[in-house]
C-alpha cells in the first residue's frame, strides 16, 4: 500500500532527513498483528531519548489487539476515538514517573521535565515506526482517572497519553466524517517558532 501521494505536499524549508517529513497521525489501521520484534524495536527506540540525570521516566504499558488488557486500553478513549482506535494492532498507554533517585542521593526528589523527556521518549518510538513501515497516531481524549484505576498506576506516575500503533489501512474504510481528517497536516511557518536573543513573536498575546 503505497500513501506517498499524501506526503506530496510536505516541503521543509531548510534540508531535512525524509523521515520527519514521513511521519504523521493516520487514523485508518488494517488491524494486521505486529511481530514482537518489530514492536520491541518501537520501545528499543524511545529507550534512547534523552532525559534529564539519565533519569528516563517514561514507562509504556501495551497490548496486542485481541487481548483482555487491549480491550481495557480501548475503553479508555472517548468514543469519537473508539471508532477508529478499535483497528489498531496495538495500544499502549505512556506514563512517567515524576521524581527520581539522582546519584549519589537515597532520596527521591521531583522530576521537572518529566513529561518533557516522556514527550521525546514518544516521538523516538514515533520516528521508529514509521521507518519500520508503520504508523502511529497519540491519543489524547481519553479517560485518565479510569486508566489509573484499571492499571492500578501509583499516584507518582502521571499519566500521558494513549497511543495506537498499527499498520495504515485505507482511508476508505473510516466513517465519512473521519475521513475527512485523514490527510497530513501542514506546520506553522519556521519563522513563527523561533526567533534570537529575545521574546519576539508577533502572534503572541502576551507580545508587546
Amino acid at each position: 500500500m503505497n500513501h506517498d501521494n499524501d506526503l506530496q505536499y510536505r516541503e521543509s524549508q531548510y534540508p531535512i532527513h525524509p523521515l520527519f517529513l514521513s511521519r504523521w497521525s493516520p487514523r485508518s489501521f488494517t488491524g494486521e498483528p505486529i511481530d514482537d520484534m518489530t514492536l520491541q524495536s518501537l520501545f528499543e527506540a524511545a529507550r534512547w531519548a534523552p532525559s534529564g540525570n539519565n533519569s528516563q521516566p517514561w514507562r509504556f504499558i501495551y497490548a496486542h489487539q485481541g487481548t483482555e488488557a487491549w480491550q481495557r486500553l480501548l475503553l479508555l478513549a472517548n468514543e469519537g476515538n473508539q471508532r477508529w482506535a478499535k483497528e489498531a494492532s496495538v495500544l499502549a498507554l505512556l506514563v512517567s514517573k515524576t521524581s527520581h533517585v539522582r546519584k549519589g542521593d537515597t532520596v527521591a526528589t521531583p522530576l521537572r521535565n518529566h513529561s518533557f523527556d516522556t514527550g521525546a521518549a514518544w516521538a523516538y518510538l514515533a520516528l521508529q515506526a514509521t521507518y519500520t513501515g508503520l504508523i502511529t497516531h497519540a491519543i489524547g481524549g481519553f479517560d485518565r482517572d479510569r486508566a489509573r484505576e484499571e492499571f492500578i498506576i501509583p499516584e507518582d506516575f502521571h499519566i500521558e497519553i494513549l497511543i495506537a500503533i498499527g499498520k495504515q489501512g485505507e482511508p476508505g474504510a473510516l466513517p465519512e466524517d473521519i475521513r475527512l481528517r485523514e490527510t497530513p497536516t501542514t506546520r506553522k511557518p519556521l519563522g513563527s517558532l523561533y526567533t534570537e536573543g529575545a521574546f519576539k513573536f508577533p502572534d503572541e498575546s502576551n507580545a508587546t
